[in-house]
């Protein structure tokens, strides 16, 4: 394939012809990290121990306690060699790296920021290893960046993604925030701790078997052959919200796809229910069919408002009643007749509404929030293609 002007082949690709490669070897001082003595360790930061401890793993981005000695300095890049292999990370701050991460000090040739996007973007590490997956030294040592020679360049473009990943960040903690908040509102509007402006009046206890339907229609053994539906797996639902379904015919469908469902319906997991995969249903076309892994809740027009029996599964009454059940138990899984003994407190239908829909409009509110976050990571890895070859260039 021709090169197009302007441009040049090399060994990582297609590249400016005032871009070079750039060997990590070149750029960087590499090596591996070591173990922390117990006299030198804290979980906590102090300032008898202010040097963060980073390990190879993601979470947090590796921290795991801090120290007293800073072995690696600011400016400098970590890559996991076990693990989450090839993962790396910048750092800005003098630290301390534990066993099984590379350190990488920057020579002057490359950004640190810049080759710490590059190498997750645009570098697959393989080990050389026969035993367990792993990296050394010598073996980054030998993989290249591709780069502006100008670290102005270099700089820019690492600007631009990290602010990018600020952005992803402030999204993350909005959401956080926000679902916190949402879970504090459940347990107070839920329980009837905090009311509505305009209501009042007793609240009464009831077993959700004495005020909904429970599995009120079943596919049975006369169902035509040829009935067509909708199914939703248990898999097909994650936390409220419906990820997938499938489109089934009887007579070949899985053996599970028996509980014929309505819109508003509430289906309640039975099996792993701590992972929370209930739904209540919206679609309002076709034929549906769930999984029996799935108890219906049909409520009453007018008198239970199912969105309120919903969000009680989410909150801590009907969980902490879920988990007495599970207690002791083999296999993490309920029945319909354990959902039929679930109590819930119940105000008057209009209040049930009320407070259905605050709880909604804050989903709402969550849901848009992250679709803006998936958008944001899309347009992210989009600019990173573009910045990270010099199809778009910044200077």
């Amino acid at each position: 394939m021709a090169v197009k002007p302007g441009y040049k082949q090399t060994e990582v690709g297609v590249i400016p012809e005032d871009w070079g490669v750039i060997s990590l070897s070149d750029g960087f001082t590499i090596y591996a990290g070591g173990d922390v003595s117990k006299d030198s360790f804290s979980q906590d930061q102090s300032d008898a121990f202010p040097h963060p401890i980073f390990a190879n793993a993601v979470q947090k981005n590796g921290l795991y306690g801090y120290t007293n000695e800073a072995r690696s300095k600011a400016d400098s890049l970590t890559i996991t060699a076990r693990g989450y292999l090839g993962h790396s990370e910048y750092r800005d701050q003098p630290f301390f790296p534990a066993v099984r991460l590379l350190v990488l000090e920057p020579k002057g040739k490359l950004d640190t920021r810049f080759t710490t996007y590059f190498v997750n973007d645009r570098i697959d590490f393989v080990s050389e290893s026969t035993g367990v997956p792993q990296l050394t030294a010598p073996q980054v040592a030998k993989y290249a960046v591709a780069a502006p020679t100008s670290l102005v360049e270099q700089r820019a473009i690492a600007t631009v993604l990290s602010d990018m990943d600020a952005l992803l960040d402030g999204l993350d903690r909005l959401i956080a925030k926000k679902r916190a908040i949402k879970q504090a509102t459940m347990q107070q509007l839920l329980t009837g701790q905090t009311r509505l402006p305009g209501f009042s009046g007793e609240w009464e206890v009831k077993r959700l078997g004495d005020v909904v339907n429970i599995d009120p229609e079943n596919l049975g053994g006369d169902t035509p052959k040829n009935f067509r539906f909708n199914y939703i797996s248990l898999e097909d639902v994650e936390e409220g919200v419906l990820r997938n379904y499938s489109e089934q015919i009887f007579s070949t469908s899985p053996s599970r796809a028996r509980r014929k469902i309505c819109k508003y319906d509430v289906l309640v997991s039975t099996v792993r229910p701590n992972l929370k995969s209930h739904l209540i249903f919206s679609e309002n076309f076709g034929e549906w069919v769930c999984s029996t892994g799935f108890c219906i809740l049909r409520c009453p027009e007018g008198r239970i408002h199912p969105g309120y029996v919903f969000f009680h599964f989410f909150a801590g009454h009907v969980n902490r009643q879920i988990n007495t059940l599970l207690t002791g138990s083999n296999y993490p899984a309920i029945n319909s007749s354990d959902v039929r003994a679930l109590e819930i407190p119940f105000p008057e239908y209009v209040e049930q509404a009320a407070i259905a829909t605050i709880l909604s409009d804050m989903d709402t509110e969550i849901t848009a929030l992250e679709t803006r976050r998936t958008k944001t990571r899309a347009l992210k890895q989009a600019m990173m293609q573009e910045l990270l070859t010099g199809r778009t260039r910044l200077i």
